[in-house]
C-alpha cells in the first residue's frame, strides 16, 4: 500500500524536522504492521522494526525558513516541534511536545507545509523538483509511473505556478502530482478516479491524502453510515455518493478536479474544458480521434518500458533449490513472488491482448533484468479447471495470440481452491468493493506475473459507449446512427421471438431519456427507491440496455436493503436535483459516472490483490489515453465492435496485422457458474458470516433476508449475484476494519489514534410497538 500526506494551516510550523533540542521525543518512522500496507486483523501494531531513528527526521542540520542549522530560530529559543492534536481547531498551542508524522513516512518536504510519502515506494516513483534554488518554496512532486522529462516538470511547475493545473495532466502514465508556490499547495487527481485525493479539516487547517484510512485515523472518524447506504443502492451515481467516503469528515475531489489549499483554506476546482451546453460542439473527426487514442495508449505502455526494472524484494533467495516436478517459475509462484521484469494478462479478450502484443513489439526489453533487447515478455493465461464449459473460444485465441515469439506464455490453473469465495481472509483495503471475494482467485493468477504487469481494466468503460450515448445522438439530430447498434440489440433477443419490438422499444427509451432534464430524472430515481421499486432482475443484453437509460438507476444490491435506508439515499437523490451537474447530456454524464466506480473499484482490486514487489499497471486509465478516448466521435462509439476496430489499429501500428479469428469478440459475462460454485462451497461460512452481521447492525439490511438470499444463490434461484458479492464484501470489509488494532499515525496525544474508535453504530431497524 502506497500513498502521500501532507496538510496545510494557518499556522508556520508543523515540527516535521522533529524536535531539535528540548524535547523528550522522536519524529515518526515505522509501519503498517505489514510491508507498505495498512495493518489488518491480527496486527500487533503500527511502528517500526527498525525503530525511530532514521536519517531525514531528527538531523541537527535540517535546515527550516527562519531557523538556523543549530536548531534554534533566529531569537536563539529552542524548538519544541509543532502543531500536534489541538484541542480544537483554535487551540493551535495543545499538545505542543508533540509532533504528529505518518508511521513509517518517508519526508519529501517540510515546513510549513509538509509532504510526506508513505509505503513501499520505488526510489524512480519519487520525483521532486525546485524550480530555483534561491525560491526553495516553489516545487513539485511527481508520485507513481510518469513519463515527462525533467524539462517537461520544470515548464509544468512554472505554468501550475501562474495557475495552469493541466499542464501537470498531460504525461503519459498514472501518477499524482502536488505543488507547492509559497503557502499555496495544489494536489491535482486524475481523470478515473483510480489516483483520488481525499482531505479533511484538521487542527485549524486542512489535512489531505491520497487514501481515506490515513485521515480517518487522524480525526478518529466514525462510519458515515448513509454513504454506505448509497454505495450498496446507487453504486454508478456520483449524485447519492456525492464527495463522500466511508469515514465521516473524510471527503473525495471529483476526478477531473485539483484541491487548492493557501494557509489551510480549501478551493477545489476543475481543470478540463468544459463544452458550451447551448450550442453543439462539431462531431471530431474519426480518423484523428483513433490516431488519438492510439498514440496515447502507446505512450502509457512506452512509460511503463522505460522505467528502470526491479527485481522482486525476496527475503529468501530467488531459487532455493530444485523440487521434483516443478520448474523456477513454478517455484517463484508458489512463494508468490512475481518474476522480474514486465508482463501482461493474457485472458483471449481485446484489450489484454493488445497491451501484450503492444508491450512485446515495442523497443526496449520488456524481460527481465538486464537482459537484451528483444527478450521475451511473460503473459499469464488463468485457466478455470472447475467450470472449463464457456471459455473456450477465449482460451484458444490467447493461446493462438502467445505462439508469438516474442512473448513466453504461462497458463495458471486451478480448480476449487480458486473459486470465488474460496478465501475470504485478506488485507485491508482503503474503502469496500466488491474485489474482496475474488481477491484470492486473482491474487493466484498475479503471483505468476512479474514486478511490472500489465492488465487490461477499464477498457470497456473508457472506450465503448454507454447505451445512454444513445439519447445524446438524439439530442444532436443524429438519428441514423443509431440504426446499426440497435439491430445489433434486436440479434441478439432474436432467440426469444421479441426481436421485432426491440428498435422501437429502445428507440421510444433513449427518446424519453432525451427529453428527460437532470431534475426530472433525479426525482424519478429518488420516488422510484422510496416506493422500492429496485428489484433487479437477470436480463440480457437489450434488457440491461433499457436499464442503462435512465439518469440513476439501483445497484444490484439495493432489493436487500432496509426501507429506512433506501429512503435515506432517496434524500441523497432529491438533493442532487437541485444542483447543477458536470454535464446535461445524459450519456456523456452516465459514462462518466460508470468510468469513475469502476476505477475506485480498480483501486480497491489492487489493494486486495497485492503482490510484494509487484505493480499493477492499467494503461488504459490514464489520463492521456481517458482524454483521447473522450474526443472520439458519439457516432463512432456506438457502433457494434467499435472497441475492437480501435484497438486492431492501435495493434497495426506496431506492427501487428494477423489476430486471431474471433478476436475482438463481446466478452463473456462473468461466469456464473463459478461463482454458483464458490457460493455453494463457502455457504457454510457464509451463513455464519451473516449470523449477526455489522450492516445489520447498521440497520442497512435484514440478516434472515440476506441468508435466504445466499441458499437461493447456491440452489440455483435467479439472484443477482453481483449484488450478493457487494454485501458479501462490505460485511468482510466491516470486520477487518474494526479488527485493525494499529493506526497510521504516531506523535499523537493517544497512544493509538485509529478512525471507527467506537465500532459501528447500531440503529433500531424495528420501532418498538406502542403500549
Amino acid at each position: 500500500m502506497r500513498w502521500l500526506v501532507g496538510w496545510s494551516s494557518i499556522a508556520a510550523s508543523f515540527g516535521t524536522a522533529g524536535r531539535v533540542s528540548g524535547a523528550n521525543g522522536h519524529g515518526g518512522s515505522g509501519g503498517f504492521g505489514g510491508p507498505g500496507g495498512f495493518d489488518g486483523p491480527g496486527s500487533q501494531g503500527g511502528y517500526d522494526r527498525a525503530g525511530y531513528d532514521r536519517p531525514g527526521y531528527d538531523r541537527p542540520g535540517y535546515d527550516r525558513p527562519g531557523h538556523d542549522r543549530a536548531g534554534h530560530d533566529r531569537a536563539g529559543a529552542p524548538l519544541r516541534g509543532g502543531i500536534a492534536d489541538a484541542a480544537h481547531p483554535g487551540d493551535v498551542g495543545a499538545d505542543a511536545d508533540r509532533t504528529v508524522q505518518p508511521v513509517g513516512a518517508q519526508l519529501l518536504w517540510g515546513d510549513p507545509d509538509p509532504l510526506w510519502a508513505v509505503g513501499d515506494w520505488r526510489p524512480d516513483e519519487i520525483r521532486t523538483l525546485t524550480a530555483d534554488p534561491a525560491d526553495p518554496f516553489t516545487r513539485l512532486a511527481v508520485l507513481g509511473c510518469c513519463g515527462a522529462t525533467d524539462a517537461e516538470l520544470k515548464r509544468a511547475l512554472y505554468a501550475a505556478r501562474g495557475g495552469a493545473l493541466r499542464h501537470l495532466t498531460q504525461w503519459s502514465g498514472s501518477y499524482t502530482a502536488v505543488v507547492q508556490a509559497g503557502r499555496r499547495i495544489t494536489v491535482v487527481g486524475d481523470l478515473a478516479g483510480a489516483r483520488p485525493v481525499f482531505y479533511t479539516p484538521w487542527a485549524g487547517g486542512t489535512a489531505y491524502a491520497t487514501a481515506a484510512l490515513p485521515l480517518a485515523d487522524l480525526i478518529e472518524a466514525q462510519l458515515d453510515i448513509g454513504h454506505l447506504a448509497a454505495l450498496l443502492a446507487c453504486p454508478d451515481s456520483p449524485e447519492a455518493l456525492g464527495d463522500g467516503t466511508p469515514y465521516a469528515g473524510v471527503r473525495r475531489i471529483p476526478p477531473g478536479h485539483a484541491l487548492i489549499l493557501r494557509e489551510g483554506s480549501r478551493e477545489i476546482t476543475g481543470y478540463e474544458a468544459v463544452a458550451s451546453l447551448a450550442v453543439a460542439a462539431p462531431e471530431a473527426d474519426a480518423e484523428r480521434a483513433v490516431e488519438g487514442v492510439r498514440e496515447a495508449l502507446t505512450a502509457a505502455v512506452r512509460a511503463r518500458l522505460t522505467a528502470p526494472r526491479h527485481a522482486p524484494d525476496t527475503a529468501p533467495p530467488y531459487d532455493p533449490g530444485p523440487v521434483p516436478g516443478m520448474g523456477p517459475a513454478d517455484r517463484r509462484a508458489a512463494r508468490g513472488a512475481p518474476a522480474p521484469g514486465v508482463g501482461a494478462d493474457l485472458s483471449g479478450g481485446s484489450a489484454s491482448a493488445t497491451l501484450a502484443l503492444l508491450a512485446a513489439g515495442l523497443p526496449g526489453a520488456p524481460g527481465s533484468l538486464g537482459s537484451p533487447a528483444g527478450a521475451r515478455l511473460l503473459a499469464v493465461t488463468f485457466n478455470d479447471l472447475a467450470t472449463p464449459q464457456g471459455r473456450e473460444a477465449e482460451l484458444e485465441r490467447a493461446h493462438v495470440i502467445a505462439a508469438d515469439p516474442r512473448l513466453h506464455h504461462v497458463v495458471v490453473a486451478a480448480a476449487e481452491e480458486a473459486l470465488p469465495y474460496a478465501e475470504l481472509d485478506g488485507p485491508l483495503t482503503d474503502e469496500p468493493g466488491p474485489s474482496l471475494v475474488f481477491a484470492a482467485r486473482e491474487r493466484r493468477r498475479l503471483a505468476a506475473g512479474s514486478a511490472d504487469h500489465f492488465t487490461g481494466h477499464g477498457a470497456r468503460q473508457v472506450l465503448d459507449a454507454h447505451p445512454a450515448r444513445m439519447a445524446d445522438l438524439l439530442l444532436d439530430r443524429r438519428r441514423r446512427h443509431l440504426l446499426r447498434p440497435v439491430a445489433a440489440l434486436a440479434r441478439s433477443a432474436s432467440a426469444s421471438g421479441e426481436s421485432l419490438l426491440v428498435p422501437l422499444t429502445v428507440y421510444s427509451a433513449a427518446r424519453r431519456l432525451s427529453r428527460t432534464t437532470y431534475r426530472a430524472g433525479m426525482e424519478a430515481a429518488a420516488a422510484r427507491l422510496r416506493e422500492g421499486g429496485v428489484t433487479v432482475r437477470s436480463s440480457g443484453p437489450v434488457d440491461a440496455s433499457l436499464a442503462a437509460l435512465t439518469w440513476s438507476r439501483p445497484g444490484p444490491a439495493a432489493g436487500w436493503l432496509t426501507g429506512e435506508a433506501l429512503a435515506e439515499v432517496s434524500i441523497r437523490l432529491a438533493a442532487a436535483a437541485g444542483r447543477p451537474p458536470l454535464s446535461l447530456r445524459p450519456g456523456e454524464a452516465r459514462a462518466r459516472a460508470v468510468l469513475a466506480r469502476h476505477a475506485a473499484d480498480h483501486r480497491v482490486f489492487e489493494q486486495a490483490v497485492e503482490v510484494r514487489s509487484q505493480r499493477l499497471h492499467a494503461p488504459f486509465l490514464d489520463n492521456q489515453v481517458v482524454r483521447a478516448a473522450r474526443a472520439l466521435p458519439e457516432s463512432l462509439r456506438v457502433q457494434p465492435g467499435a472497441r475492437a476496430a480501435i484497438l486492431r489499429s492501435v495493434l497495426s501500428s506496431a506492427g501487428v496485422r494477423e489476430l486471431p479469428t474471433g478476436w475482438g469478440a463481446t466478452a463473456h459475462s462473468p461466469n456464473e457458474t463459478a461463482t454458483r460454485l464458490g457460493l455453494r462451497a463457502a455457504l457454510t461460512s457464509l451463513m455464519d458470516l451473516f449470523a449477526s452481521p455489522l450492516l445489520a447492525d447498521a440497520g442497512l439490511i435484514e440478516a434472515r433476508v440476506v441468508r435466504q438470499a445466499l441458499l437461493d444463490a447456491a440452489d440455483g434461484r435467479p439472484v443477482p449475484l453481483d449484488g450478493l458479492a457487494e454485501l458479501v464484501s462490505m460485511e468482510l470489509w466491516l470486520r477487518r476494519l474494526l479488527a485493525r488494532r494499529g493506526t497510521c499515525w504516531t506523535g499523537t496525544s493517544t497512544a493509538r489514534r485509529r478512525a471507527v474508535p467506537e465500532g459501528v453504530p447500531v440503529r433500531a431497524v424495528h420501532r418498538p410497538a406502542l403500549s
